[in-house]
């Protein structure tokens, strides 16, 4: 089941003498394989896509959404209370 996981993280946190992956690119999970590259040049104020090929796609949102509320849906009945 595919499901979307927004993640803020450009870079790996070093555990020990591992690298474990924060931006959810890697295709080595839990562990970094330099995938947050792929971030590189991304806005902060805009929410994006990455395919199973790392390919990256800006997800629009309305105005003003940050996509931090509820991934970028901007539904009031969807947004945490």
């Amino acid at each position: 089941m595919p499901r979307l996981v927004n993640k803020s993280a450009h870079g790996p946190q070093q555990v020990g003498d591992r690298h474990i992956c924060m931006c959810g690119l890697s295709n080595n999970q839990p562990f970094c394989d330099g995938s947050h590259h792929k971030t590189d040049g991304e806005d902060e104020k805009k929410l994006y896509f990455y395919d199973e090929a790392g390919n990256r796609e800006e997800i629009e949102t309305d105005s003003g959404c940050s996509g931090e509320c509820c991934g970028g849906c901007c539904q009031e009945e969807n947004k945490p209370n």
